[in-house]
C-alpha cells in the first residue's frame, strides 16, 4: 500500500492545501464572472467592459501570485509562525466593490 508523500510542510492536507483551493475557488469565480459579463456587452454597451477588466485582472492577479502564497504558508507551518497574507485579502476586497460600484454606474447608466 502506497503512503501519501508529505507536503513541503510535512504534514499534507494542511492549511496550504485548503488556502490554495479556496483562492483558485475565488479565481474561477471571477473568471466565470468575466465571462457574464462579456454577455451583457450587446445590451449594456462598452462600458461593461470595465467591469470585464476589473473582474480579469483581479482573476489574473490571484494566479500569478498563487505559487508565492503557497510558499509562504507552508514555509509559515514549517517554521511554526504562519502570517496571514493581509495585501492579498485586501486587494480582492477592492477589486469585489470596485465591481460592484462599476455594476451599479453602469445600470443606473444604460
Amino acid at each position: 500500500m502506497r503512503q501519501a508523500v508529505p507536503g513541503p510542510h510535512g504534514d499534507p492536507g494542511l492549511q496550504p492545501e485548503r488556502t490554495t483551493l479556496a483562492w483558485g475557488r475565488t479565481m474561477m469565480a471571477l473568471v466565470t464572472v468575466s465571462a457574464i459579463f462579456l454577455r451583457w456587452l450587446p445590451h449594456h454597451g462598452l462600458p461593461i467592459l470595465l467591469l470585464f477588466a476589473v473582474s480579469a485582472a483581479a482573476a489574473g492577479a490571484i494566479y500569478v501570485t498563487q505559487r508565492r502564497r503557497y510558499r509562504a504558508s507552508a514555509r509559515g507551518i514549517r517554521q511554526e509562525a504562519v502570517d496571514a497574507d493581509t495585501s492579498a485579502v485586501l486587494w480582492t476586497a477592492g477589486a469585489a466593490v470596485a465591481l460592484g460600484v462599476l455594476g451599479i454606474v453602469v445600470v443606473l447608466a444604460s
